[in-house]
């Protein structure tokens, strides 16, 4: 019998494979040892004396099929030995630490073995809210450095009692080398406190555990805050009107929806239409906050209102601690489980923090003394054109590597530090991409902190030594001044990137295209970029690929009066469109008893008007963000002032998505060809509009007009584009294409015109996935 080196690649350290090769080989009959190294897993077997001569392929086919679900294969390479193995048993071997590269793999949830287990009375983890294996529990969060061992993780405190040690060490137990093994009597403890940090005593109340009194607490109406795996939650009762208004009231936040956590999902069907892919998804390791479409049905027990003002959607999760587990496991209804924190600060990770800052915002903490290392937000995704969109890339996700396309295998290692709001950075080397959580707005100094705190962290995990750095083009961004410093002080290449030329390339390495591929039409859409002509592009169709792009049409420029108030207000953004359409006063003309006109004309406008004349912060843009914000407005979207980043655009998604899109009944736009190249032109919007508003058609139907007529415009330019450039696919990123009609509509326009469409999955086509698109433009550049 030959013997064989099988080397097996991809995320296989740290999720419990050696104990599954150990336990495959001893049932296919084979002899050998299995280790990890600085490449991943190496395997020596052979077959044992009486074994057949499949024994080999038929393990390398299991590996493939009984894969740990935390673990996932990239390639399985078998050499033939020269000589056999002198050894009659297979064997883990212990590995050397300075050549294993385990890195970071994503906190899991609760897997089916440890959630029963919790609840088994006849268990010793009954109730223990801290109950982990090498299949689920908490990885990112707890690490400190490497390798990744117990001894480097907030669990070196809680040395294991004999009997959790004896499961760490038995290859058969599923808890072999899982490091955050513990139980009730050697690992992390609960404790409820009051609003002015006073223990309170479960059994004195009446409860079992302080799992029991937060869960009596929450039902009588109670504001808890709960320290969870990646960071704290503000919980309250989803049904409880009184409730879900104090909590907003407290943490000032007026508007965003709040994220719900139901037990179940048979809880989740009785307030939202799921399907069997929705189901996988929110029962996975990943477990992330999945915006789902309400029910057509009421529920037994509605929601409050305030929930989700001005959404068809709801985002919910399922319990993906043993804590959440325990606290939702008599709740029939939702709770609301929204990030511990004021409105646009990070989320809370420390207990004295807490102490501080969640004070005044909760009626009651649930703590525990496991220290949160890394803050590790909940992932967001939705369904859209037929596959999972991630919108936030953080718990259950990051940081497990992305491979890159072909032609990026021997890329030197290159460090992109993302843009300015919804910031990740990204490691890129021996052709992968490694891509931190959403570490958040970077105009927040905390948040700045946290970067600089995270990025280290992440090179000394990975062993990353950067021999080019890449930032976005905007000088002023903090993550282009971290950039550039770094550049500076380690004599390194710095790549400046624009923003939608990133954006084109993360959609590509999301979609393995390869980087002598050629180029492709790229349509960009989102709230603004810089651009290298000095105004701020948002609008943008580029021809493109890695190494550089083309401009070759994009939204007419209008001004945003104001600067960032225009963001915050959509209503400047609003008269600044009308201006440039044929003029306010024309307009205003037009439609003196319009209600919105009547209402734009009590603002400052002369203020504004003089503000666009002499150019004075009202910088120019073709962004497609402020065109929705502005669309909103005519409609009475947003308010006076926007409370979180889209919310007007948000809104106006949803009021289009009640009515059926109409695809000859839109509001087209105009083109003309410019020395920039095609400009778009909106202003035949605007009068169409008006009027429609004037006869009284339904708001929804305004909306849906609206989607529909900018959606036919975009692929009707996009066709001739690819046409007259000989061009076969096209690319979609962009925040504005996290608007689910918009995307769906524009990918099947161009698919139904013969057109390749790529669309993101792995990271967000948010500014969140920005980062991986600066890396691999770096990356080409400095192989060129």
């Amino acid at each position: 019998m030959h013997a064989e080196m099988i080397r097996v690649r991809g995320l296989v350290q740290g999720v419990g494979f050696r104990p599954t090769v150990w336990r495959l080989a001893r049932a296919h009959g084979l002899v050998g040892e299995v280790l990890n190294d600085g490449e991943g897993v190496l395997i020596r077997a052979q077959p044992a004396v009486g074994s057949g001569a499949q024994a080999l392929d038929d393990f390398c086919a299991a590996l493939r099929l009984e894969c740990p679900p935390l673990a996932r294969i990239d390639a399985i390479e078998r050499t033939r030995l020269d000589q056999a193995l002198s050894t009659d048993t297979f064997v883990i071997r212990g590995s050397d630490p300075s050549q294993v590269r385990t890195g970071m793999i994503p906190d899991a949830a609760t897997c089916p073995a440890c959630a029963a287990e919790i609840l088994d009375r006849a268990n010793r983890r009954y109730r223990y809210a801290f109950t982990n294996c090498t299949h689920c529990g908490p990885r990112l969060s707890i690490v400190k450095g490497i390798p990744y061992d117990r001894a480097r993780t907030s669990m070196a405190v809680f040395p294991m009692c004999p009997s959790c040690q004896a499961e760490y060490q038995d290859p058969a137990d599923r808890r072999f080398h899982a490091q955050p093994n513990a139980c009730a009597d050697c690992g992390p403890s609960l404790w409820l406190t009051d609003a002015a940090g006073e223990r309170l005593d479960p059994a004195a109340l009446g409860d079992l555990d302080p799992i029991a009194s937060a869960s009596r607490l929450l039902a009588e109406g109670r504001i808890l805050a709960i320290k969870g795996i990646g960071g704290f939650h503000l919980a309250c009762d989803a049904t409880n009107l009184a409730s879900v208004v104090e909590l907003r009231r407290r943490k000032r936040r007026f508007g965003k929806p709040f994220a719900l956590m139901a037990r179940d999902l048979s809880v989740i069907r009785a307030y939202c239409a799921v399907g069997a892919d929705e189901e996988a998804l929110l029962a996975s390791p990943a477990a992330p906050i999945l915006l789902l479409e309400r029910s057509a049905t009421d529920p037994p027990r509605p929601l409050a209102p305030d929930i989700a003002p001005g959404q068809r959607s709801l985002g919910f999760m399922l319990p993906y601690s043993p804590l959440h587990h325990l606290l939702l496991r008599d709740w029939a209804r939702p709770l609301v489980m929204t990030s511990g924190n004021l409105s646009e600060e990070p989320q809370c990770i420390d207990n004295a923090d807490a102490a501080s800052r969640l004070g005044p915002l909760a009626d009651f903490s649930l703590l525990h003394d496991r220290e949160i290392v890394n803050r590790v937000d909940d992932s967001v995704v939705r369904r859209m054109a037929g596959a999972p969109r991630l919108l936030r890339r953080a718990r259950g996700y990051a940081p497990t590597p992305i491979q890159l396309p072909p032609g990026f295998e021997d890329t030197p290692p290159i460090l992109a530090l993302g843009g300015e709001l919804k910031n990740t950075f990204c490691l890129l080397r021996n052709g992968s991409a490694i891509l931190s959580q959403h570490l958040g707005d970077l105009e927040d100094a905390r948040t700045a902190r946290e970067l600089e705190t995270t990025l280290e962290l992440y090179r000394a995990l990975f062993q990353h030594r950067p021999e080019g750095i890449a930032v976005d083009l905007h000088p002023e961004y903090r993550s282009t001044v971290i950039g550039r410093d770094l550049a500076s002080r380690d004599d390194l290449a710095l790549f400046s990137v624009q923003h939608h030329h990133a954006h084109l390339a993360s959609t590509l390495a999301d979609n393995g295209w390869p980087r002598e591929a050629g180029p492709v039409l790229g349509i960009l859409l989102d709230g603004l970029g810089y651009g290298p002509d000095g105004t701020l592009w948002g609008g943008e169709f580029l021809v493109g690929q890695y190494l550089d792009y083309q401009r070759v049409a994009h939204l007419k420029a209008v001004a945003m009066p104001g600067g960032t108030q225009a963001i915050l207000e959509p209503w400047r953004n609003l008269y600044a469109q009308l201006e440039a359409a044929g003029g306010w006063d024309a307009t205003l003309g037009r439609y003196p008893d319009l209600e919105i006109l009547q209402r734009l004309a009590e603002r400052p406008l002369g203020v504004l008007r003089t503000m666009i004349a002499r150019a004075v912060n009202a910088p120019l843009s073709s962004s497609a963000g402020r065109l929705f914000d502005a669309v909103a407005a005519a409609l009475g979207l947003g308010g006076a002032r926007i409370s979180y980043e889209g919310q007007a655009a948000i809104e106006l998604e949803a009021l289009a998505a009640g009515e059926r899109l109409e695809p000859d009944g839109g509001y087209a736009l105009a083109s003309a060809v410019e020395p920039s190249g095609v400009v778009l032109d909106p202003s035949p919007i605007w009068d169409a509009l008006l009027a429609d508003l004037a006869r009284g058609v339904p708001k929804g139907r305004i909306a849906s007009r609206f989607h529909a007529g900018l959606t036919a415009s975009i692929v009707r330019l996009a066709i001739e584009i690819a046409q007259r450039q000989a061009l076969s696919t096209v690319a979609l990123s962009g925040g504005v294409f996290q608007n689910r009609i918009l995307l769906e509509s524009v990918a099947a326009g161009l698919g139904s015109a013969g057109l390749q469409v790529l669309l993101q999955r792995q990271v967000p086509s948010n500014d969140g996935g920005l980062s991986l698109g600066q890396a691999c433009v770096g990356a080409a550049r400095a192989m060129r």
